[in-house]
């Protein structure tokens, strides 16, 4: 009669899957859940800001001031970005900065369109996706070659009339690209 077969410690099993790179399913379910609540809390602060980032009015005199703005801020700080603010599907507002390059200028067309589509910043929408557990790229049911969920977009949104157009930059990670672009809209709409 053959040996019986000898249960392998928890604990080296363990130590070998970290070894060899392979994970328990539980240890993955852990991960995916621990990244969906993390999403969430961005996903709320994100909400926040498009709550709070909310114009009055805006003309293409706005969109002129408010990108020659973000260029001088972005120059300041030797940003490598591109600029751009859309009303309706007509861009009102273009600026590159040095250090930019043509693949920027496309990030930017794909973020701009994810922020009109779906009436929210590009990276509220890709922490959406995160919150829920998803991927935007599988799931969104978009191109994700002319439509990109990556921060550094904002919708152009009025009060009582909805989004009207998009502001964003692209050239540096997506969360910076968010964050300057928020900095940028406060300080903004607090002079107006």
């Amino acid at each position: 009669m053959p040996d019986a077969p000898v249960q392998e410690p928890v604990q080296e099993r363990v130590q070998a899957q970290e070894r060899s790179g392979v994970q328990e399913p539980v240890q993955v379910r852990a991960q995916a859940d621990d990244a969906a609540a993390v999403a969430a809390a961005d996903l709320a602060r994100i909400r926040a800001e498009e709550a709070e980032l909310v114009f009055t009015r805006f003309s293409r005199d706005d969109a002129w001031r408010l990108g020659s703005r973000m260029r001088e801020a972005a120059a300041a700080r030797s940003l490598p970005v591109v600029i751009g603010i859309v009303v309706g599907q007509q861009r009102v507002f273009h600026a590159a900065l040095d250090g930019a390059v043509p693949d920027n200028d496309a990030w930017l067309e794909r973020k701009t369109r994810a922020v009109l589509h779906f009436e929210q910043s590009s990276l509220g929408v890709g922490a959406l996706f995160r919150s829920l557990g998803r991927v935007y790229e599988q799931e969104s049911r978009l191109d994700p070659d002319e439509v990109a969920a990556n921060g550094g977009v904002f919708p152009v949104r009025i009060d009582g009339v909805g989004v009207v157009g998009a502001v964003g930059i692209s050239g540096l990670p997506q969360v910076e690209d968010h964050a300057f672009v928020v900095e940028q809209l406060r300080e903004f709409l607090a002079e107006a």
